[in-house]
């Protein structure tokens, strides 16, 4: 199963940058390259414990569908949406957050499996992992971003 390991180090709260990389509205931001929208589940916000999102969108040319559900959950230190249905066989996204010093350490582990056995394989080595971790990298940019330029905060706490 190929697994995508990223560190982010970003100048913000470990809670501010939890709650950014459980917004619903931060990761339509963050992945308009896809035109990913919601379409069923929690559909603006934060996501909370057992909850689940279903998005669509366009990846590799092909519209899909892919619905995650929250797993494990402990603000601010660590959660994990698994999906539910969608096109891999499955995933799993553990998210990590610890602070050092004035910092937080954003560690992601994205853990999946290609669907079409040895086709699955092939795609993944040909394209597949690079670009899972592309649209990762781009995800954990907007996430530093927004946490660093104030933004975030009043993305997340100034909804009301």
């Amino acid at each position: 199963m190929p697994t995508i390991r990223l560190k982010t180090c970003i100048r913000a709260a470990p809670d501010l940058v939890f709650d950014l990389s459980r917004s619903v509205d931060l990761h339509r931001i963050s992945t308009s390259q896809t035109g990913e929208q919601v379409v069923g589940g929690r559909k603006s916000g934060m996501i909370e414990m057992g909850e689940s999102v279903t998005w669509e969108a366009r990846h590799l040319g092909i519209r899909q569908r892919l619905t995650s559900r929250i797993t494990s959950f402990d603000r601010p230190d660590y959660f994990v949406d698994e999906m539910v249905r969608g096109a891999f066989k499955s995933f799993r996204h553990e998210h990590l957050f610890i602070l050092r010093e004035d910092f937080t350490v954003m560690t992601d582990i994205f853990s999946y499996d290609a669907p079409f056995g040895l086709l699955g394989r092939l795609a993944n080595y040909l394209f597949l992992y690079n670009y899972m971790e592309d649209l990762l990298l781009k995800r954990n940019q907007i996430i530093k971003e927004y946490a660093e330029n104030g933004q975030g905060e009043l993305l997340i706490y100034e909804r009301d």
